[in-house]
């Protein structure tokens, strides 16, 4: 595996990783052209085996023998100091090892609705610490697939694939472009639209009726505004986690993970599937 020293955090050809920590740079760089970073070597190692071409490797010169098993092929393994690695990404380094990724041209919202039994939907979730825990609360709990509203963060900024700890790359997702109006291709595909709400009039999530449970789409809004009225409108029930000691509401990435737990708590044991 042959090895690039860098020397120069300016040097072009680390520009993948420049500023890292600059959202407002990268969500306006990386989309549109088509990569996005990992962090960690773990998360590195779930993004290569989920079938995302790797465009170059950053490492800790330290560390460079944590990657001496991967097959790089053509792809350029980049090697610097923590110093080099901090002025040129923005921040320390500390797992020492980052790559750049091409994605992967997102499937259609039916696509994704035909290969799934359940989905949570959600509706401007643009904090991608909890766009990235709803992820791993949805691969850990049961849960096929993550549909976005046209607003909602990228799965795939370098915080939100940290904090799932790669399983972005296990869940699918897709985008309804039409909102709240593509609620109703959900409704189509054979889900139950359930709208979590901190309503006192919604119905307690564990008082579902076995048919609401078992092809349901669960809807949620981001922190601290909640679902619009819009989207509430246009579910077919509001829903609500009881809560005790006059508290109103979870964090939403906490809320999804109660709700997806209480909706498959009836289905067999997952094992290792």
């Amino acid at each position: 595996m042959p090895i690039h020293q860098i020397t120069d955090p300016d040097d072009e050809r680390i520009a993948d990783y420049r500023a890292l920590t600059d959202v407002e740079l990268r969500t306006r760089w990386e989309p549109p052209h088509g990569l996005f970073i990992a962090e960690g070597e773990l998360v590195l190692r779930r993004a290569l085996r989920a079938g995302y071409p790797a465009r170059s490797y950053l490492v800790d010169a330290k560390r460079v023998d944590q990657l001496a098993d991967l097959d790089t092929g053509d792809t350029p393994v980049y090697a610097a100091t923590p110093d080099v690695l901090q002025r040129a990404t923005g921040f320390h380094v500390h797992r020492g090892v980052l790559a750049s990724f091409r994605r992967k041209p997102l499937p259609a919202a039916a696509e994704v609705l035909a290969a799934a039994r359940r989905v949570v939907v959600l509706e401007d979730v643009n904090n991608h610490t909890n766009l990235g825990a709803v992820f791993r609360g949805a691969a850990a709990l049961g849960i096929d697939a993550v549909l976005l509203s046209p607003s909602c963060a990228d799965p795939l900024y370098r915080r939100s694939v940290r904090v799932s700890m790669g399983e972005v790359f296990a869940v699918p997702y897709a985008r309804i472009e039409r909102w709240p109006a593509g609620l109703e291709q959900v409704r189509e595909a054979g889900f139950t639209v359930l709208a979590m709400t901190p309503a006192p009039d919604a119905v307690p999530i564990q008082r579902l009726t076995p048919a609401q449970r078992e092809r349901a789409a669960l809807l949620l809004g981001a922190e601290g505004p909640g679902l619009t009225v819009a989207a509430q409108s246009a579910s077919d029930v509001r829903v609500v986690i009881p809560m005790r000691r006059g508290v109103d509401s979870l964090n939403v990435a906490a809320a999804a993970a109660v709700a997806f737990w209480e909706l498959g708590r009836a289905d067999p044991p997952f094992g290792d599937g």
